[in-house]
Order: structure tokens, then C-alpha cells, then sequence
């Protein structure tokens, strides 16, 4: 098994959780867990958005993110992308505008659908940019290997999903 095959099947057990604590969030659906934070709904929107964009990036087509200077992706890389990989965790940190909700899917079975179609797209654009051998240019980051850049999506995807109602899970 490859490496990258490896980081993907990791990423469909991340986003696995993920669902299983949106179906059981239906009561709270569109309530914010707390002033000015997001909804069950809300946080759905945001890590299926940002999968999306991920795809954009990794298959090299336009995105969200804004470019950086050249000089600095190396900055915010070691800052922040190789910390996150480091630590194996995402810290908190304000989205992009883009990437900010403001609703959701109507209901869990929705957004299992948004998801799971986000999650296809995102590894259909990995495997194929594996197999050309070329690294992702992220506009903020800079170079990444494919392989890097799916788990940093994979805890990306673990963070959020500790916003959910019955955080105490595995990830």
C-alpha cells in the first residue's frame, strides 16, 4: 500500500467520525454551540468547502486561498503547516471568509452526501497528482507532498470534529 493511499484511507476514517457525530447531532442541528461559534450544520459546510478547495488546490486549478509572496510560504510553512503535521493536531485559528458558513446541509443525511462527495473529489485529485509525481503548490504553504497535504486535511478534518456535540471521541 502506498503512502498516499495509506493518508487517504485515513482521511475517509477521519471523515467516518466525523458523520457518525452529525447524524447524531439532529436535535442541535442549526443551534450554535455557543455565542458567535458555528452549528453542527455550519461546521459540516466548512470542512466539506475546505475539502473541496483542497481538491482545487492538489489538482492545480484556481482556490480560495489567497497567494502569498513567495518569500513568505516558507515562513507560514514552518509556522504552521509542518507544526500542525508535527504536533498531529490543528490548532485554533480563524477560517478564510470563503471558508466561513453561514448555513449548512438541511439535516445530517444531506450533509453526509456533501461530504462524502467532497471526500471523492479530494481523493480522486491526490491520487492523480500522486501518480504524475508532482508535489502540491499550495498558495500559501508553498511545495507540500501530496501525502503531507492530505493528512494535514485529515486533521483538519479531526479538529472539527471536535466541535461537534460528543467531542470525546477517538480523534
Amino acid at each position: 500500500m502506498s503512502d498516499v493511499t495509506a493518508v487517504l484511507e485515513a482521511n475517509r476514517a477521519a471523515l467516518a467520525d466525523f458523520m457518525a457525530a452529525a447524524d447524531q447531532s439532529a436535535s442541535v442541528w442549526t443551534k450554535p454551540r455557543a455565542p458567535k461559534k458555528w452549528s453542527p450544520s455550519q461546521v459540516t459546510e466548512h470542512v466539506a468547502r475546505t475539502m473541496e478547495e483542497g481538491a482545487n488546490l492538489v489538482s492545480g486549478t484556481a482556490s480560495v486561498f489567497p497567494t502569498l509572496p513567495g518569500l513568505l510560504r516558507p515562513l507560514v510553512r514552518g509556522l504552521f503547516f509542518n507544526r500542525v503535521l508535527k504536533k498531529d493536531a490543528f490548532p485554533n485559528a480563524k477560517t478564510l471568509k470563503a471558508l466561513n458558513p453561514d448555513s449548512g446541509p438541511d439535516n445530517p443525511a444531506d450533509a453526509r452526501e456533501r461530504l462524502e462527495q467532497a471526500l471523492s473529489t479530494f481523493e480522486e485529485a491526490c491520487r492523480a497528482r500522486e501518480a504524475s509525481g508532482q508535489a502540491v503548490e499550495h498558495p500559501v504553504f508553498g511545495t507540500v507532498s501530496v501525502v503531507d497535504y492530505a493528512k494535514f486535511m485529515e486533521l483538519h478534518t479531526h479538529h472539527h470534529r471536535k466541535q461537534l456535540p460528543g467531542a470525546n471521541a477517538s480523534s
